[in-house]
């Protein structure tokens, strides 16, 4: 049952028909004092509260409300409508434990998206727990991929990750560079009802402010010096499916403003065009920063904050889960073993033991790296610590020394290229397999080709 709060009568109405048609009990309030009578007799699974009462335009009667709402009915979620000059409003309002907000006019099938997700996520969650037994539970329920690891942090967070899949609600993955936040943001992917759509990732650190709106909303041909063809934007790439907005955290404020309008309302104008679009598509944002304190200190804005992180993963580093180094160094030379063609290649105990002892600082990317480079240079069936510590610089050749190179003895770009080659030989230069077999898009792995001068 949803709880509609409105005083505008026809507001009410036309919620109730909403979600009526949808499937849903409805009942409704007027103020405050009506919603609360109303809980006194029953308790809804949801309450959509109006927080622009007309006899209190500053909004502080919306709040109070959500206030006692928050008291008197704990688990039970608010969504907030409020009037988009009204955003500060609705971010006060999420701080006080609102779980989304909707400006006004409102999108029928946003608001009901909204509804779904806010109610879906309102039940109890079962504990992931740890160990290889809960993740092969977790593995008979959701498709993670190339996630690796059985640390219970990292169970819990796949746990959840796997129960948000099914709605749409807005993920912030948070976490140190190298620790797999696209992973997860493409493991949500895989395990939602977008999963057949296109899943866009855009690196919003490497787009400047001035060609922002063309990246992400697309231009037409002649809207500016430099445009001498149509180009589609990021956006309406993605829709009906996952956009992934990586290092978030970097984007300029002019830039932030623009993406908050069309988060909001899924709809934005290319350049040059004078139609509104509307798109269809799921968010999921990344970054390696403190946005609550970049919020704090002016360099992020507050509603966007609010806008993007309904759900928030933070992931561990590899220094806080090192049970998982062992499994991650037998995943990533197992498969380059299937690469080389190397199947009788392993790691010695004590190797597994020296490589869980060093600091990583560049996390998961950091140990993938050094053990490419390895079995690149190695002959070796059996890996020991020397064949690793031969990699390293002697200074940082003993556990505790300071962060691994990124570059050992051969460059990533000559290793790359050298993996590339193997496995383009290995699949019969099937670009499917190959790219597939490298953890890359087709598109990737052909501006790879391009960039080595590696013919097929």
């Amino acid at each position: 049952m949803i709880l509609v709060i409105d005083d505008d009568a026809a507001v009410r109405s036309s919620l109730s028909l909403l979600f009526k048609q949808a499937g849903y009990r409805v009942i409704t309030a007027d103020g405050p004092d009506e919603a609360m009578a109303t809980l006194g007799e029953q308790i809804p699974e949801l309450a959509v509260l109006d927080m622009n009462f007309s006899m209190a335009t500053t909004g502080e009667e919306g709040l109070a409300l959500l206030r006692r709402l928050r008291q008197s009915v704990p688990h039970t979620p608010v969504i907030l409508l409020t009037a988009w000059g009204s955003i500060s409003l609705a971010v006060e309002g999420m701080k006080a434990g609102a779980v989304d907000f909707i400006t006004k006019p409102w999108s029928n099938d946003h608001l009901l998206q909204s509804v779904r997700t806010a109610l879906s996520l309102s039940g109890d969650a079962e504990p992931a727990g740890s160990g290889p037994d809960a993740r092969d539970r977790l593995d008979g329920k959701y498709d993670l991929g190339n996630i690796v690891g059985v640390d219970s942090e990292l169970l819990s967070i796949l746990s959840t990750a796997g129960r948000v899949s099914a709605t749409n609600a807005s993920v912030l993955i948070m976490g140190e560079s190298g620790t797999g936040k696209e992973l997860i943001a493409e493991a949500i992917h895989a395990n939602s009802p977008r999963r057949n759509g296109p899943f866009v990732k855009v690196n919003l650190g490497g787009i400047p402010a001035s060609l922002f709106e063309s990246e992400m909303f697309g231009h037409r041909k002649g809207a500016f010096t430099g445009a001498v063809r149509d180009r589609v934007g990021r956006f309406e790439m993605a829709d009906g499916g996952t956009i992934f907005l990586d290092e978030i955290g970097d984007l300029d404020v002019a830039s932030q403003v623009k993406l908050l309008r069309v988060l909001q309302d899924r709809s934005f104008e290319i350049l040059g065009a004078s139609r509104t679009r509307t798109v269809d598509f799921r968010l999921i944002s990344a970054t390696n920063r403190n946005l609550e304190e970049m919020v704090a200190a002016g360099h992020f804005r507050e509603d966007l904050f609010y806008r993007i992180n309904l759900i928030t993963l933070e992931l561990p580093s590899l220094r806080e889960r090192r049970e998982d180094i062992p499994l991650l160094t037998r995943y990533f030379v197992e498969n380059l073993g299937t690469i080389y063609r190397r199947d009788n290649l392993t790691v010695s105990p004590k190797a597994l033991q020296w490589l869980a002892e060093l600091p990583w600082s560049g996390n998961v990317r950091e140990l993938k790296n050094l053990v490419e480079r390895t079995v690149l240079i190695s002959d070796k069936e059996l890996l020991d610590v020397t064949d690793f510590q031969n990699q390293l610089p002697v200074s940082q050749r003993q556990p505790g020394s300071g962060a691994l190179p990124a570059v050992g003895t051969v460059t990533l770009d000559e290793m790359e290229k050298s993996m590339i080659e193997k496995a383009l030989e290995f699949h019969g230069s099937n670009i499917s397999r190959v790219a597939r077999s490298l953890g890359l898009s087709r598109g990737a792995l052909y501006r790879r080709l391009e960039k080595y001068g590696i013919s097929i």
